[in-house]
């Protein structure tokens, strides 16, 4: 029988070759993204020291102590030449807390920083908070806005109510608490614009009457606040709507921040329908107008990227989500997504080619004979080239 130290070793050797598996490009399916072979992040992906007592006095048969549930809905930033994800991190006690995880190359090799991230409380503490989006600001704090989930006394006890918390830091391992975003219906999925507008902060909103419940929110929301420090909903309106049998009938949700090109600013959000299965969350992607962030330019018809394989299968399945992407100076982006609430992938891209896909993509006619009219268009089109170069 191995030893007390050999069985730790054992498990932190399987733990590094986890984490430096090399991550492997699948082949491309639509010239407009490439996913990777391996999730970046799981459960196992937290260190052995979270999850197991390695004292051989308290822990003589070596059992994990604090069980990891998921790791997921991160946000990204670039820091330090490093790949940064401020992660999702579900204990198997339903709580979840964020966590630091860095990569040098932003596929694979991602590694947990030593302690999770402390968060102050809000005047009125949480039960659960998650799901953060970064935005660094231009004036130069980076922020962070979360899910603040809290018991709704008024209801049974399961019932919650969703704020939006809000914290700044400058190292990302600091974070100042600033209070929750005060408005009048409850809030997730709020983002930060990484710039001023009109001089005030922008925020992109979603709007809803209960803790899951959209009911009467129409979509993705648009807000100027004076101050970030007690930050304020005054006036709020929809800027990408909600409609019937499409991709977003039930809800949508602006992921992370929007990346500004030269063709104006490229948004990533989630879109849910309700199917036989349940809930069904894919990714979409939309376009604004440099001048003016809030008036939407451009607007694909139907999902960008939905679950495929295992992506389908987790602990709330048939979802995709994310919060998360970094661009960087060459022009490639790296889209951080979750599936099922459960694990992280990466997929890459180029600005070029997704600026280039909502430009040129058609728009949803929201109707059968809309979409049938538009494919036979492009049927039209090609038929001609084919036949005119010989094809048949």
């Amino acid at each position: 029988m191995k030893s007390f130290n050999e069985r730790v070793s054992s498990l932190f050797a399987a733990h590094e070759a986890l984490i430096t598996r090399p991550n492997e490009p699948l082949p491309e399916s639509n010239g407009i993204v490439t996913r990777y072979r391996y999730p970046i992040l799981t459960a196992a992906h937290t260190p052995v020291f979270w999850r197991y007592d390695l004292d051989e006095k308290t822990n003589p048969l070596l059992l994990e102590r604090i069980g990891m549930n998921a790791t997921f809905n991160s946000g990204a930033i670039k820091w330090n030449g490093k790949y940064v994800l401020v992660v999702r991190v579900e204990g198997a006690d339903r709580k979840s807390f964020f966590a630091v995880a860095e990569s040098p190359n932003g596929i694979d090799n991602f590694r947990f920083w030593d302690y999770p991230i402390t968060m102050p409380d809000d005047v009125i503490p949480a039960t659960n908070i998650y799901d953060m989006r970064l935005t660094a600001h231009e004036d130069g704090w980076i922020y962070g806005i979360f899910c603040a989930e809290r018991h709704d006394d008024s209801g049974d006890l399961s019932s919650a109510t969703a704020t939006a918390g809000i914290c700044r830091t400058k190292d990302l391992v600091h974070w100042d608490r600033l209070p929750d975003l005060k408005t009048k219906t409850q809030q997730r999925n709020v983002v930060l614009h990484p710039e001023f507008v009109e001089g005030k902060y922008a925020l992109y909103t979603r709007p809803q009457d209960g803790f899951i419940d959209a009911g009467n929110g129409g979509g993705i929301g648009w807000a100027l606040v004076d101050d970030m420090t007690h930050a304020e909903i005054k006036e709020e309106k929809i800027i990408d709507a909600r409609y019937y049998h499409t991709i977003k009938e039930v809800k949508n949700g602006e992921g992370p921040h929007p990346i500004k090109t030269s063709k104006g600013w490229l948004h990533l959000a989630h879109g849910v329908r309700g199917c036989a299965a349940g809930l069904r969350y894919v990714l979409y992607l939309y376009m604004t107008s440099l001048e003016d962030p809030s008036r939407v330019i451009a607007s694909p018809a139907g999902y960008f990227l939905a679950p495929e394989g295992e992506e389908r299968i987790g602990d709330v399945s048939n979802v995709l989500f994310a919060n998360g992407w970094i661009a960087d100076p060459d022009g490639k982006v790296f889209i951080y997504y979750a599936s099922s609430d459960t694990r992280m992938h990466v997929a890459t891209s180029t600005v070029d080619k997704l600026v280039d896909y909502c430009l040129n993509t058609p728009p949803d006619g929201l109707t059968t004979s809309s979409s049938v009219e538009t494919l036979k268009a492009m049927i039209e089109k090609n038929l001609k080239i084919m036949n005119g170069n010989g094809n048949s």
